[in-house]
């Protein structure tokens, strides 16, 4: 993830970068920097490998000065980090600096057919050929030079661009990264969020796909790319800053994803007290006496039942059945001799659950419920209800919600475990300090996710309960970044899914169960072989599939049965970073809502 920030006003623009820049760290980064321009029209760059607080001390000790500039935080995708890579760059006479999120494509061809025209690069990032693009199409007009070069770039980006020989302007353009301009007066910003516009103002315009902007001042003036105006409305945000920022976190999503480890402790704590594991009055008697487990649910509450199907029939050799809520109440119900019904719902308002709760009460099925939130009507209605300790979950794609929903299912099949009881509980006490540790990591995860964000086709496989993540893994990836993704299970590769292997898919295998190493190990070189690209979460120290995968993300040793629980962590952050890159909202996905209280 990268943060640009741009400013042109009667002010020195510096400070105002600097400060711009910092509130964008949360977005993670390698390296920062800033692009003025001075009276005198020189082009003033700085930049650093590292923290901010690096080009803090570069800017004390060489200041720059100046009413017109932009600046960037970085995070290495094409080149190492260092200070070369490290945004803004700029043409070969340095009259013209780009900062640039996203990533182009086709730069590789760009910079051959650059280098055919005597042009020397100074690193190795695809930004790069950006600001000698420019450079090739400018004589004179800087707009008509970005809306020409852009015209040429395949992939996305969000640019920021200012020219020595235009003191007084700033062109700016985005296609499938996010971009906002604030409006103030005598001075206009621009940035990739809107946070670091707040202290400057609350009205912001957000540009669009293929949107160019020529920014002063007094001004902003947009186009297509054929050069034609257009209209974008001025918003006026009603946040406070507190809402707004996330308490630091760029999104709800984010924030929620990195709760995780205190959910789960907060959960944990629920069910574990001094005499062992602890439930409502009367639910342990009803788990240990049923014959027959029912779970019911939709979407990621299906799927939590799906996890806990394998974790319950394991460890306890109790029959356990799932049907999605939608299905179960319009299919001819046949009560079985000490049947219990499991019914999931984060909300405990969702339609389809509510509805078959009332069907299985109206036969005589005892009913437990597991929810997040007091009162609900779910919990009014069930028999018996467990609550999950998740607190308040903003977004609309469910994170610590439904980890929450999976630990609570592994205490139930804890409880009704048959042996080694004692290391499962060990395991699950060990959960929440792994979920951080994981969390910890979560650069390698944004990192892969900044070079494969625009695969076209990604499939999701596993064996057990890495088939039943797949599917949660799936799901959140097509909620929040829209993209087309598909899960099944590995053993199902070569009866249907492996058609639609090619080059541009992406495939994540789950692999945390030893005893199929070696048979997830061929299902990879078979898409492999098909040109697929193949990510790879396993445990640490397994290296079955070191000469296999073209990455591996590791996850802290667990029970292998309890692995959901941090690789979900891992497809979480994926899809929450694949969302962001192509300039979505993760907290507010088109055409979903919280709580799906229609059918």
């Amino acid at each position: 993830m990268c943060g640009i920030v741009g400013y042109i006003g009667d002010k020195n623009a510096s400070p105002i970068l600097l400060e711009a820049l910092r509130k964008l760290e949360y977005r993670g980064y390698d390296s920062a920097g800033i692009a003025v321009i001075s009276a005198k029209k020189k082009l003033l760059v700085r930049k650093i490998k590292g923290r901010l607080s690096n080009l803090d001390l570069l800017v004390q000790q060489n200041p720059v000065e100046g009413n017109c500039g932009i600046g960037h935080t970085r995070w290495a995708t094409h080149g190492e980090p260092s200070d070369l890579n490290s945004h803004p760059h700029t043409d070969v006479s340095q009259s013209i600096a780009v900062v640039h999120n996203g990533i182009i494509e086709n730069h590789a061809q760009l910079r051959s057919w650059l280098e055919r025209h005597q042009v020397s690069f100074a690193s190795q990032t695809d930004s790069e050929v950006i600001a000698h693009l420019i450079d090739f199409h400018y004589n004179g007009d800087l707009l008509l030079a970005v809306r020409e070069t852009i015209k040429r770039l395949e992939g996305s980006y969000a640019i920021a661009v200012v020219c020595s020989e235009h003191p007084q302007m700033m062109v700016v353009a985005r296609k499938d990264s996010p971009l906002v301009i604030g409006r103030c007066e005598h001075a206009n910003l621009v940035a990739s969020d809107v946070p670091p516009l707040l202290s400057h103002t609350r009205d912001v315009q957000y540009l669009e796909d293929l949107d160019v902007a020529v920014i002063t001042s007094e001004d902003v003036q947009i186009y297509n790319l054929d050069g034609e105006r257009l209209e974008r409305e001025v918003q006026h945000i009603e946040w406070d800053m507190e809402a707004a920022e996330k308490c630091g976190f760029e999104h709800f999503m984010l924030k929620e994803i990195c709760e995780q480890p205190k959910a789960l402790k907060d959960t944990l704590r629920a069910r574990f007290k001094e005499e062992g594991l602890v439930f409502p009055q009367g639910v342990e008697a009803l788990l240990k006496g049923a014959k027959h487990l029912l779970i019911t649910g939709c979407g990621t509450a299906y799927h939590a039942g799906m996890v806990a199907s394998y974790v319950i029939e394991q460890v306890a050799s109790i029959p356990v059945e799932v049907v999605i809520a939608s299905e179960l109440r319009y299919r001819p119900l046949i009560k079985k001799e000490g049947e219990v019904c499991l019914l999931i719902s984060q909300s405990g308002e969702t339609a389809d659950t509510i509805a078959t709760l009332r069907m299985l009460k109206e036969l005589g099925i005892p009913t437990l419920a597991l929810t997040n939130v007091i009162g609900c009507t779910i919990s009014r209605e069930a028999d018996w209800t467990i609550y999950t300790q998740a607190g308040p979950e903003i977004a609309v794609a469910s994170t610590k919600a439904f980890t929450t929903q999976l630990l609570c299912l592994f205490t139930i099949a804890a409880l009704l475990a048959k042996q080694d009881s004692a290391a499962l509980l060990q395991a699950l006490e060990n959960l929440p300090s792994q979920a951080q540790l994981l969390l910890d990591r979560q650069e390698d995860i944004q990192r892969f996710a900044a070079s494969q964000f625009n695969k076209t086709k990604v499939f999701f496989m596993g064996r057990l309960v890495d088939f039943a993540i797949s599917l949660e893994s799936a799901l959140k990836l097509k909620e929040i970044s829209y993209t087309h993704s598909e899960a099944f299970a590995a053993g199902e590769l070569k009866h249907g899914p492996i058609a639609l292997v090619d080059t541009s898919t992406l495939v994540v295998a789950l692999c945390t169960q030893p005893t199929l190493y070696a048979k997830m190990d061929s299902n990879i070189k078979e898409v492999k072989a098909r040109g697929a690209t193949a990510l790879v979460i396993t445990f640490e120290h397994v290296h079955t599939f070191d000469d296999t995968a073209d990455t591996i993300i590791r996850l802290p040793q667990t029970h292998p049965l309890f692995s959901p629980v941090l690789s979900v962590i891992v497809s979480q952050l994926y899809a929450y970073y694949c969302s962001v890159l192509k300039g979505n909202d993760p907290d507010k996905p088109r055409n979903l809502a919280k709580s799906v209280t229609v059918e």
